[in-house]
């Protein structure tokens, strides 16, 4: 199992849908992965040599923002926002909807936990 950026990669899977593993990299990213790396989308991982891997790891690791840096970046972010109380810093700590969503009939699983 190729490893990138820290998560193992299935090698049953076709490339593009395989790079979706790891977070931060959605099917729109792993296609320009492929492209730039000049590789097939739909190569089996398993039929990757260890150049080809380390070439993905490069590329992601020098274009893209993934995985614990991703996570640590975005659990930050709310902890700034929770800390100079704006509304969606409020709504956060609430843990309710904070995108405008309806929460007078929808939303009920996030009011009953919250409450």
């Amino acid at each position: 199992m190729p490893r990138i950026s820290g998560v193992n990669i299935s090698e049953k899977k076709c490339l593009f849908i395989a790079l979706t593993e790891i977070y931060g990299i959605g099917i729109s990213r792993s296609v320009q992965i492929c492209k730039a790396v000049a590789l097939d989308t739909h190569i089996k991982v398993s039929a990757l040599s260890e150049e080809q891997v380390q070439s993905i790891r490069d590329y992601i690791t020098a274009n893209f923002t993934v995985d614990t840096d991703l996570r640590k970046l975005v659990r930050n972010n709310i902890k700034r926002l929770t800390a100079i109380q704006c509304y969606r810093g409020i709504r956060h700590k609430q843990k309710l909807p904070l995108r405008g969503q309806r929460t007078h009939t929808n939303a009920k699983t996030c009011k009953r936990v919250s409450g």
